[in-house]
């Protein structure tokens, strides 16, 4: 079964709230099963233009996974501080079976 991936490019607009966003995002994501692969990198352009955001790369064991954590009452209650906090964007990708 193929992987479910949360990819974001996320531009901080308040730093104060999105730190909070930051603490507690943490526990739901491990209660799904999810990892983080990159949270906010070192972005090294090789080509084009690049915005200035942070980018974050979680991992689950599938999509569906994914997008249960997404959709679970303990993300949706921290969500609006992100989205208070941000702009950007979230997608669910999925991964190339293995």
């Amino acid at each position: 079964m193929p992987k479910g991936y949360l990819f974001g490019e996320i531009e901080i607009t308040d730093a104060a709230g999105y730190d909070e966003y930051r603490k507690r995002v943490p526990d739901v994501i491990a209660a799904y099963g999810g990892r983080y692969l990159v949270r906010g990198g070192d972005a090294r352009p090789l080509d084009g233009d690049m915005p200035q955001r942070r980018f974050v790369i979680l991992e689950f064991d599938s999509p569906e996974r994914a997008s249960e954590f997404y959709h679970s009452a303990a993300y949706q209650a921290i969500l609006p501080l992100r989205l208070g906090a941000s702009r950007g964007f979230l997608c669910c990708l999925t991964g190339v079976p293995s």
